[in-house]
């Protein structure tokens, strides 16, 4: 759909800027990259009262124009260059009414630049609680630009901003803020003339980022620095004089516009509940009992649906069978790709509460506490808090977390960061990790209230954690570097969650993954089928001639026979001759030739190989009795007769998902973020070493 005016939220982390863009888009976002960098880029469409539609582009959050991070840059690169296809017509600056003068400063910088702009006064509700009154009409006076009071989890006051954007003025009309040109007169002058800059405080802008803006050539940088050099220019001290005379500004609007009560009631009860919760003892009680509750549910709330998805699946394999005419094509639909696709879909509840629970712990402001006490423990192994961001990230998925790092400053606390970060149990390897578990662990009570299963996932994620700080305590002294780390953040306000924000939360991410998961399942599935039905010469040819021999005939049950049949053939296929090479090296581990496949076909995505073992029992199984790949994987036998998967290889495998880098994607995004492939490919190697080590330990001691 295309847009009738592009509109930039701009605003400091924890306003509710996501909040409000999760209110005016709805389910109709799109994440990508920003163009040239991998920064993620949020946009979405708003219908407008007037029947207009609006594109909304969610950019990061930054306290000041002055970035101290890629993400923070790409604030001035998005708001200053004019060939930018995302540069907005309008800016809507997002305030939190509650701390209106730390906010104010970012508000005043983009006023400067002289693009139209609408503030959206968030949290008034949590304003009036503290004692904070604001004159809503002197505030829009002195600035010259529409004040919109709202509470976006509220959905309060969206429909009055709607207006505003709809009818908002297409040139600035908001008043000056401080003289930009006494800073630096001149040198904003040259740059204004030689790089046709209209704009002064945009052109003192470019003087202090040109090194990092791609939007200027190579030519303009050089000459910006020539300027700067000319004009003893001290970028520091310039931005020093800015600041102050920007709160200058600030300090007499906020005495003409606001009053204030001496009571800070919210604030007194989050310091209140932060006395318990960020305790540096009963602190991480909390968080353990936390992450015990969330691994409990995921698998009580998951049985039912996953049991009802399951069945579906098994009912939908077996009517087409029935329905579609036997042959290859019928095959390939049906037990390769439908097959696949099966073991994947059947996590989705798993994967939806996972995420749900994420996203409250993020939405009430909990997930900043436990990355304030984290960063106790991550400095002793040589990092700091702002590392923890992307390991609590990892829950998640390694990619949008290393993506993250960009906040780090230091280059050694970034680097181990980025190193560690693909250790920590992310969704991918849940599916994993729920199958083993629901197959060799009982499900069953201990104490009354713990479930085993649960216990064992919960163990999986906080081995997980140890193992990713442990190995960054091992390269704290292999990675040299004299810089120090710092972590400043700032933490939120309790809040209740918004219900609607976690169920779109939980449906984009979910969506995402299986799309995502799906693309990759589909194509492996395909190629794994036609492995895994045709072989070298006439191998395949010759079994069927052998089955069809009075004697098998005579002594076998017809299931049986065709079982036996179908086993022997796979084991003759082209995945079987693969399964069959690597199945000396991985024999000690405890896996056979079936389980070394799915090995190499997870090496794209680790999810993938539920979808692969059940690619590979519905080619070997019988269409007439279609079970799903958890109950055929239970009934899987050696030719000893001995249960495939035991408790040995069950964690043994588990253990090897937990350390192995299976995953095409992270690679990718670690070369991005290095610039160079020595990183991933140490990342690589490091990470199957350890998986191999791992699973052999375990499987030895289990078995």
């Amino acid at each position: 759909m295309d847009a009738d005016i592009k509109v930039a939220l701009v605003g400091n982390p924890n306003t509710g800027k996501s909040t409000l863009f999760n209110v005016l888009t709805g389910l109709s976002q799109k994440i990508g990259n920003f163009p040239g960098v991998t920064v993620d880029k949020k946009t979405g469409i708003c219908e407008l009262p007037d029947g207009r539609h609006a594109q909304i582009i969610d950019l990061p959050g930054t306290y000041s124009l002055y970035p101290k991070s890629r993400d923070e840059s790409i604030v001035f690169s998005v708001l200053a260059d004019k060939a930018n296809p995302l540069r907005p017509d309008l800016v809507v600056v997002i305030l939190d009414a509650s701390n209106l003068k730390r906010n104010l400063l970012l508000y005043t910088q983009v006023a400067d630049l002289k693009i139209p702009v609408i503030i959206a006064l968030n949290m008034m509700d949590l304003a009036k609680k503290s004692g904070t009154s604001i004159n809503v009409d002197i505030l829009s006076e002195k600035l010259g630009v529409p004040v919109v009071p709202i509470s976006a989890r509220k959905n309060e006051g969206i429909g009055g901003l709607k207006e505003a954007v709809a009818f908002a003025n297409k040139i600035a009309l908001q008043e000056e803020t401080i003289d930009v040109e006494v800073i630096a007169p001149q040198l904003i002058a040259q740059i204004g003339d030689e790089l046709e800059v209209d704009n002064p405080y945009m052109a003192l802008q470019i003087a202090h980022q040109h090194e990092t803006l791609k939007f200027l050539t190579p030519q303009q940088s050089d000459r910006v620095e020539e300027l700067e050099q000319e004009h003893s220019f001290h970028s520091q001290k310039a931005q020093a004089s800015e600041t102050i005379a920007r709160y200058n500004f600030i300090n007499d609007l906020l005495y003409d516009a606001v009053t204030q009560k001496v009571t800070a009631h919210d604030e007194t009860i989050s310091n209140k509940i932060d006395k318990v919760l960020t305790h540096k003892t009963f602190g991480f009680i909390i968080f353990f009992a936390i992450l015990l509750f969330i691994f409990q549910s995921i698998f009580a709330w998951s049985a039912y649906p996953m049991k009802l998805i399951g069945d579906f699946f098994a009912w939908l394999q077996f009517s087409l069978h029935q329905v579609l005419p036997a042959g290859p094509l019928t095959n390939l639909a049906v037990d390769g790709v439908l097959g696949g696709l099966s073991g994947v879909m059947v996590f989705i509840p798993q994967i939806a509460i996972l995420f749900g629970f994420i996203s409250i712990l993020e939405d009430t402001g909990y997930m900043s506490r436990v990355t304030f006490m984290m960063d106790r423990i991550m400095r002793k192994v040589g990092l700091n808090g702002k590392s923890v961001v992307p390991l609590i990230g990892g829950f998640a998925c390694a990619v949008p977390s290393i993506m993250s790092t960009r906040n780090i400053e230091n280059w050694k606390d970034r680097m181990i960061t980025i190193m560690v970060t693909p250790l920590v149990t992310c969704s991918a390897r849940l599916p994993i990790y729920t199958l083993m578990i629901a197959l060799v662990v009982p499900n069953r009570n201990v104490w009354w209230i713990f479930n085993m299963q649960g216990l064992a996932l919960t163990a999986m994620y906080v081995f997980s954690l140890i193992s990713a700080v442990a190995v960054a305590y091992v390269m704290k002294f292999i990675l040299k570097a004299r810089e120090r780390g710092y972590f400043i953040m700032e933490l939120p306000v309790y809040r209740m969650p918004r219900w609607k924000n976690v169920g779109q939360d939980m449906y984009q991410r979910a969506k995402t993954f299986v799309v995502q998961a799906g693309k990759v399942i589909i194509a492996i599935s395909v190629i794994l089928w036609v492995l895994a039905s045709y072989g070298p010469g006439d191998r395949l040819a010759k079994i069927e001639q052998k089955y069809k021999q009075p004697q098998y005939a005579q002594h076998m049950k017809p299931d049986d026979l065709h079982r036996a049949m179908a086993s022997e053939k796979l084991e003759n296929s082209y995945a079987g001759a693969l399964g069959h090479a690597i199945e000396p090296v991985i024999r000690p581990l405890g896996f056979d030739w079936k389980i070394g496949i799915a090995l190499i076909t997870s090496f794209a995505a680790r999810e993938v190989f539920v979808g692969t073992m059940a690619t590979i029992y519905s080619v070997e199984g019988d269409a007439e009795k279609m079970e799903s790949v958890q109950q055929k994987m239970a009934a899987a036998k050696q030719p000893d007769g001995t249960p495939v998967f035991t408790v040995a290889v069950a964690f043994s495998l588990m253990m090897f998902y937990a350390f192995a880098m299976q995953c095409a994607s992270t690679m990718a995004v670690v070369y991005r973020e290095t610039k160079s492939w020595r990183w991933p490919a140490a990342q690589f190697a490091y990470m199957t070493g350890l998986a191999y080590i791992m699973s052999f330990i375990t499987f030895h001691l289990l078995r």
